[in-house]
């Protein structure tokens, strides 16, 4: 690369750790049904409010040796985790999707980073209370036809009511398909079988990428879903009948299918297909 295409590179970097910094603000706040505006940034433990270099993505955490500067309580290493993992997934869908290309300005760069920095709200959510934010799933139903009107290439075509209608059958798969496994999922075990926050944000998803990548995150999550349960089961970490959150594995999936995922879809069709 360029001299330009590295210091944009690492501007970019530094965008998603302060977008990092936000997200840790929203996955605590947000559950607790409090501003994420108001009041500023401050010690849980002494309540004191953070200074801007306390504030310092990643580096704040570092500096103060994981304690706070006034009354020295650990402070949770998942803080500049979450910064670090915004960053590098900046970062990666950036090196993807470049704004800048020889056909001019490619806008796909701030669609995904948006979706991104949703999914991973929504999976630290999740992780933690065992439900998605409605701002994560509803609103990515909402925000995904909207942008995907604006941005055709989202959807791989050149018209603007063409891509709107990609996302909104590829909303309806994929709210459809896991609706369908939530209520005969029910039916048959006589209990929910899925959260419906799954089922949301399967629309969301489709809504931004098209039916085509909702079957891929439907395979792709539930492998890994399988895969994780099994050994935590094995492990002794989880029982047979214990809940385990979904939506990490359906925000990994589409992570994976953003980032080239498409690729083995494509692979896998023109396979089967004899092509």
């Amino acid at each position: 690369m360029e001299f330009l295409d590295w210091y944009l590179t690492f501007v970019v970097f530094l965008f998603g750790a302060c977008w990092g910094s936000f997200l840790n603000v929203c996955i605590y706040r947000i559950p607790a049904e409090l501003s994420v505006v108001k009041p500023r940034s401050r010690c849980p433990k002494c309540m004191t409010n953070l200074t801007w270099r306390d504030n310092i993505p990643i580096l704040g955490w570092l500096l103060l040796g994981g304690k706070c500067r006034y009354c020295k309580a650990p402070i949770s290493p998942r803080y500049p985790i979450v910064e670090l993992i915004t960053a590098l997934l900046f970062t990666a869908i950036w090196l993807r999707y470049p704004m800048l290309t020889d056909e001019g300005i490619d806008s796909r760069f701030a669609a995904y980073a948006l979706l991104a920095f949703g999914l991973l709200l929504g999976s630290f959510v999740d992780l933690d209370e065992m439900w998605i934010p409605d701002r994560c799933t509803i609103g990515g139903m909402i925000v995904g036809p909207i942008l995907s009107f604006l941005i055709p290439s989202m959807h791989g075509v050149d018209g603007h009511v063409q891509s709107l209608i990609q996302s909104l059958i590829g909303l309806g798969v994929g709210f459809g398909i896991l609706w369908s496994v939530s209520f005969f999922g029910k039916l048959i075990l006589k209990k929910d079988a899925m959260g419906f926050g799954d089922v949301k944000l399967m629309g969301a998803l489709g809504a931004f990428f098209g039916w085509q990548a909702v079957l891929f995150i439907i395979f792709v999550s539930s492998l890994l879903g399988s895969i994780v349960g099994v050994g935590l089961i094995a492990f002794g970490k989880k029982e047979w009948q214990s809940r385990i959150p979904f939506g990490p594995y359906i925000a990994l999936a589409a992570l994976i299918w953003m980032l080239g995922g498409y690729v083995w879809w494509d692979a896998y069709i023109a396979w089967i297909s004899g092509a």
